[in-house]
């Protein structure tokens, strides 16, 4: 990816479109909200790929982040946590539990991340 700057921040042009990177979103994604939707997205999508796989039925997945930040550290991002609501039938906590075991081993942002950002999640199952 090559980053162009701009009058106010940057940009870059991806197969979707342009992405526009700036610290003042009144011009663009901030960055730290790129780091959390590609934690929160990446997850999602495994999340999904690991219903299917096994087969659970689902109808819909929302992830709500919440995060914290260090101001002693450039205000960078300390925490994500991430709240999944699955919307199915036949869902139980215990298979969801272990479906976000594997979610968190094969997203490859998650990974990226764990040592420097505490990463934690929770679900609720809407029937």
């Amino acid at each position: 990816m090559k980053f162009v700057m701009k009058e106010h921040g940057f940009e870059t042009e991806v197969e979707y479109g342009k992405l526009q990177v700036c610290g003042d979103e009144k011009y663009g994604y901030r960055p730290y909200q790129l780091l959390v939707s590609a934690v929160a997205v990446c997850s999602g999508g495994i999340l999904r790929k690991v219903l299917e796989k096994k087969r659970i039925a689902y109808s819909d997945i929302s992830v709500t982040t919440e995060i914290e930040r260090n101001e002693k550290r450039a205000n960078s991002v300390s925490k994500i946590h991430m709240h999944f609501q699955i919307t199915g039938s036949g869902l139980t906590e215990e298979v969801v539990e272990k479906c976000l075991k594997v979610t968190r081993k094969n997203c490859s942002m998650v990974q990226s991340v764990e040592d420097s950002i505490e990463i934690t999640e929770s679900f609720e199952i809407i029937s």
